[in-house]
């Protein structure tokens, strides 16, 4: 790379016939393409790492914590479709979400533990999560254990779709309110 880097910058300070300027601009085009790809992954790096969205910002080239977050879910890759805006749009949607589905769920404690306590005998990832704080995290291994509880316990299955029905009414409802 640093071999291309080179020639690239060369090129552009002191450029020769055609050819070698559309052989540099290829390569800036590769050397563009493989860094863009790296700033995801430094950035993902430095989060795993325990730095704060505002130690990032500077780095980035921004001013906010809120900034850093942005230009981080604009250029990373994850095969979705839409500009780097919608992207950013439809995370935010989906945090919005995960917030109203939470809140629901610190509402709702008291009913899903109870579901949770009955569900736990037969799914030890449930009984797991009924030692959590957090209402929410009963959620996901709620809904897991339900496929399994269809042959043998058919009514705590049933009750479990209704929590599902019931959050995604809360997900939509907090999307809509964001539109």
């Amino acid at each position: 790379m640093t071999s291309d880097y080179e020639t690239v910058r060369k090129t552009a300070s002191s450029p020769g016939d055609a050819n070698q300027v559309l052989a540099a601009l290829m390569l800036l085009r590769q050397l563009r393409d493989e860094l863009s790809g790296w700033e995801p992954q430094l950035i993902e790096a430095a989060r795993a790492l325990g730095t704060s969205w505002a130690d990032l910002a500077p780095a980035l080239g921004v001013a906010s914590r809120q900034a850093a977050e942005r230009r981080y879910l604009r250029v990373r890759r994850t095969g979705e479709a839409g500009t780097g805006d919608e992207r950013v749009q439809a995370e935010r949607d989906r945090r919005a979400g995960d917030r109203a589905v939470a809140a629901w769920a610190r509402e709702n404690a008291g009913v899903l533990r109870m579901l949770a306590a009955q569900v736990g005998q037969h799914s030890p990832e449930v009984r797991q999560a009924l030692g959590s704080e957090d209402a929410a995290g009963l959620l996901g291994p709620l809904a897991d254990a339900q496929h399994g509880l269809r042959a043998g316990q058919p009514g705590l299955a049933e009750q479990i779709a209704e929590i599902g029905a019931q959050t995604d009414q809360v997900r939509t409802d907090a999307l809509n309110r964001r539109g």
